[in-house]
């Protein structure tokens, strides 16, 4: 891949887009430029990584590994998104785990210092880049209340509306998502098993709310999605 194809990818992201090309050198930014393969792992007990990420293509997968060895999957993430060290403090990951998913994956990484360099140059990014992280704490969040409150089908509800895309939602009627998750993907995030989330799938499609298969999710009625999810 060529350095003007990796500057392209770079700059589809909305935070880094906003850099000029001196700040591109100033950052040495192609160099912090990573591939990742399929399954390949970012970052594996992270406890002393000081690193902060920009996905750029693909998807990476968050986790924790528990006593027993099992994968404790926290979030999966899409280009656009943050993470390793968002909140700019050192050395409180332990543990913790990113995986590309799926398929490979393109990154851009900066080291915290590095990083809070930029901030300090740019103060309006400091406004950007604390957005982008109050809107991942609030998902974290809003995930936590929905496996404290809900039941399993509604759990699995909930999530599928939080798939649609951001904005205003009420005028849409019917959507089809581009699918990156298996059963046992959504199993983790909504902390159930499998063969629920197979059997709800099942039920969903049965009654005209979607369909899911390998390439894609169907949201066929989008009102009725957001009142058996218990959307306010």
């Amino acid at each position: 891949m060529g350095i003007e194809e990796q500057l392209m990818i770079i700059r589809r992201n909305d935070f880094l887009a906003q850099l000029s090309h001196e700040e591109y050198e100033w950052l040495n930014i192609m160099h912090n430029f990573i591939i990742a393969d399929k399954d390949a792992f970012i970052y594996f007990d992270a406890q002393y990584h000081n690193k902060l990420y920009f996905i750029k293509e693909g998807f990476v997968k968050i986790g924790n590994v528990d006593d027993d060895g099992n994968d404790l999957v926290k979030e999966i993430l899409q280009p656009g998104d943050v993470f390793g060290q968002f909140t700019l403090e050192p050395n409180n990951m332990q543990g913790e785990f990113a995986q590309a998913h799926k398929s490979g994956c393109v990154l851009c990484a900066f080291t915290i210092h590095d990083f809070e360099k930029l901030l300090d140059k740019r103060p309006d990014l400091s406004i950007v880049f604390s957005k982008k992280v109050g809107q991942k704490l609030k998902r974290l969040e809003t995930r936590l209340l929905n496996l404290l409150q809900r039941d399993v089908r509604t759990r699995l509800l909930y999530f599928f509306w939080t798939m649609l895309p951001a904005g205003d939602k009420k005028d849409l009627v019917s959507v089809t998502l581009d699918n990156y998750l298996t059963h046992e993907d959504i199993a983790r995030l909504i902390c159930t098993t499998r063969q629920s989330v197979t059997t709800l799938v099942s039920q969903l499609s049965d009654e005209g709310i979607l369909e899911m298969n390998r390439r894609h999710i169907v949201i066929h009625n989008v009102k009725l999605l957001q009142k058996e999810a218990k959307v306010g």
